[in-house]
């Protein structure tokens, strides 16, 4: 019998990030704890080492491999180039801070390479096997993250909650995509659509199937109700790893929601379409009015990140190009948003001392007046205030929803969306209104500096100039 090896080209920038976690697993372990800057260094080179792959196997057209179930296309390479740049950032953002808490070490590296690995495999899954094995490989990455730091009873606790409620959540998922398969034969992304299309199915199967599968998409996307675990993981967790958790895996995310939604399942698109528009006001709602109450900053980014999360559903409700692509274009965002928060909050830490608590942003401007204005840029972006960024990708999305005729839906967003500006302006109040609870220096290394006001500016920047960013997301979902 004859065997023919798959094509592996595809896939040369998974294969070659797998070895190089194999790598800095070998680098740590024999160069020990005084030189553990190596796994940094390895861990920023295999990041490049992606990124260059990326570049040269990019192509317009859809190359699938191993059986169909792993495909090379633009939305998967664009995707991946943003994970590459997000971990990159969160790394940075996080050497110091990791530093001083005895968390630099070879296996928050090794970890968030893996976590890493199973964004990439998400992107480019087109097989339900294929996406819920990187959704996993994800999943438990971030798990044994959260819990890292083992003399933190919070860290702990989060993780243990984050473990449970995911375990939940795949079991969902799971029931939904074998629901799926008996009432259509196949696990091939590109095959359900035709099969669904021919009719030749028992309806009610696959609606059940359905359900599940989005009440799974929903926990992975923190759309109420199944947010329980957002708040509390955000809380307990290291900052550094709330960073991690709360921006790259959102654009895997979005990635999962196109390939098992509108590549898979688009031909139901009418059915889950009333679902989604249940957890988008859901989200909208809870997420804005619980921040309001909320006295932890990180809480607080929490329930901001589920209201966020109702207006990228938005995008899959108008159900079209220029849904998705406003989608895509409010993840971007988001991530640059939260980069840059999570960021400052890192900055503002110091061995010691958590910065948790939005008291602790009190006098910022008199500490350091260029990061109170980089944070002024933030919280206005997030509030969806022009010409910020957020406040086009809003707009994108409502635009969307317009087209669509969704029109009350779009009325409740934006009435929802003032609401939670208030605890937003609050934050700015504390930095220019408020005096400064402590006069404690803040210290941070040159490349934090640096990055954090590129990243700063450019929510500023892309929020005037949007077109390259919304034209890629276009072309992305357009090819």
């Amino acid at each position: 019998m004859d065997f023919l090896p798959p094509d592996f080209t595809p896939a040369y920038p998974e294969i070659f990030l797998l070895v190089m976690v194999c790598v800095v697993m070998l680098v740590d372990l024999i160069v020990g704890e005084k030189r553990r800057y190596f796994a940094f260094f390895l861990a920023q080179f295999a990041l490049i080492g992606c990124a260059v792959l990326t570049f040269t196997t990019f192509s317009s057209n859809s190359n699938h491999t191993f059986s169909g179930m792993f495909v090379d296309d633009a939305l998967s390479d664009i995707l991946k180039l943003m994970v590459y740049a997000t971990v990159a950032v969160v790394l940075i953002y996080s050497r110091i801070y990791i530093g001083v808490r005895g968390m630099f070490k070879g296996e928050f590296f090794s970890l968030a390479l893996f976590a890493t690995l199973g964004m990439m495999v998400m992107i480019s899954a087109s097989h339900f096997m294929t996406l819920y094995l990187g959704l996993e490989l994800l999943s438990l990455s971030l798990y044994a993250m959260v819990a890292l730091q083992r003399d933190s009873t919070a860290a702990t606790e989060a993780a243990m909650k984050f473990f449970v409620l995911g375990a939940l959540a795949s079991g969902f998922l799971l029931y939904g995509m074998s629901m799926v398969y008996g009432a259509t034969g196949t696990l091939h992304t590109t095959k359900l659509a035709e099969i669904i299309q021919s009719g030749s199915i028992d309806h009610a199967v696959l609606i059940i199937g359905l359900v599940f599968i989005v009440a799974g998409i929903a926990f992975k996307l923190y759309a109420a109700p199944f947010h329980m675990w957002a708040p509390d993981v955000y809380q307990g967790a290291p900052t550094a790893v709330t960073l991690f958790v709360g921006s790259a895996p959102n654009l895997a995310g979005f990635a999962f929601v196109m390939r098992l939604l509108v590549d898979g399942l688009g031909e139901l698109v009418t059915d889950w379409q009333g679902m989604l528009v249940i957890l988008a006001v859901a989200s909208m709602v809870i997420g804005n009015l619980v921040a309001i109450v909320q006295t932890n900053i990180k809480r607080m980014l929490a329930y901001s990140t589920i209201s966020h999360m109702g207006f990228v559903l938005l995008g899959f409700i108008a159900a079209g190009e220029n849904g998705y692509s406003s989608s895509l274009f409010y993840v971007v965002a988001y991530v640059l948003m939260t980069l840059g928060a999570f960021g400052i909050i890192m900055i503002l830490s110091r061995e010691g001392f958590e910065s948790e608590n939005i008291s602790d942003l009190k006098g910022l401007n008199q500490r350091n007046s260029w990061l109170a204005l980089i944070m002024m840029f933030l919280m206005l972006s997030m509030a969806g205030i022009p010409p910020m960024i957020g406040f086009y990708a809003k707009l994108a999305v409502l635009q969307a929803v317009l087209g669509v005729d969704y029109i009350w839906l779009a009325v409740v967003a934006v009435m929802l969306s003032l609401i939670g500006a208030f605890y937003y302006l609050r934050i700015i109040k504390f930095m220019y209104f408020d005096a400064p609870e402590t006069d404690m220096p803040i210290l941070s290394g040159l490349d934090i500096k640096v990055l954090i006001s590129i990243n700063g500016l450019a929510v500023i920047i892309l929020g005037i100039f949007p077109q390259t960013l919304m034209g890629l997301s276009l072309y992305a979902i357009q090819q």
